[in-house]
């Protein structure tokens, strides 16, 4: 580990079971798209995994140059040079055959949430998969103590702030032509909700 380059415990825990999951839903080839990129971590560990899949790292402005830093020392041939992404603003002019996003849902207010599934749901290609990682409640439930001490903790930082609900987040993909595809329970009560593109909204 470089010690210059930004750095996240989270990620560093989460990486190795994160990839098992992926590896059975991601496609093998392609172009993908990283939602909040943070420190790089996610994406120089995941790159190497998918020889023929290009990966696009995103991060807003402000957080931009620690991500840079890493795609510049570890990123290899296959992670392009990371780019500024608001979900809020304008989008890659790019299609994609996947997404992926971690822990973002939760710290983004509610309606930056709904623009950012707006945002994969129109850079998806058809059978596209959107995987978003983090905790999630269920019926309007915690899943355990620690995500309910977790989010207290969250809204008490800004109330906009907080663990959203797997049925409004299926809701929501729906509203986008997003399907559920797989829900994938991981360490330390973290999920990956696995969304697949391409349902005839017409239905």
């Amino acid at each position: 580990m470089n010690s210059e380059l930004s750095f996240s415990e989270a990620c560093e825990r989460n990486k190795a079971s994160i990839l098992e999951a992926l590896l059975q839903v991601f496609p093998s080839r392609g172009r993908a798209l990283e939602i909040g990129s943070g420190t790089g971590q996610h994406v120089v560990y995941f790159a190497p995994h998918f020889p023929r899949l290009s990966w696009q790292p995103t991060e807003q402005k402000e957080n931009l140059q620690p991500l840079e830093a890493r795609i510049r020392q570890e990123g290899g041939r296959q992670v392009l040079p990371p780019i500024q992404l608001d979900v809020r603003q304008a989008w890659p002019d790019h299609l994609y055959d996947a997404v992926f996003s971690s822990n973002t849902a939760h710290i983004m207010a509610w309606p930056e949430v709904c623009r950012m599934f707006a945002g994969v749901g129109a850079r998806l290609r058809p059978a596209g998969t959107f995987c978003l990682y983090g905790p999630f409640n269920e019926e309007g439930r915690f899943t355990a103590q620690s995500n309910a001490d977790f989010d207290k903790d969250l809204r008490q930082r800004d109330p906009n702030m907080g663990l959203r609900d797997v049925e409004a987040l299926v809701s929501l993909a729906a509203d986008h032509g997003m399907e559920l595809h797989k829900q994938v329970k991981l360490p330390a009560n973290n999920q990956l909700l696995v969304f697949i593109a391409g349902r005839d909204l017409n239905k």
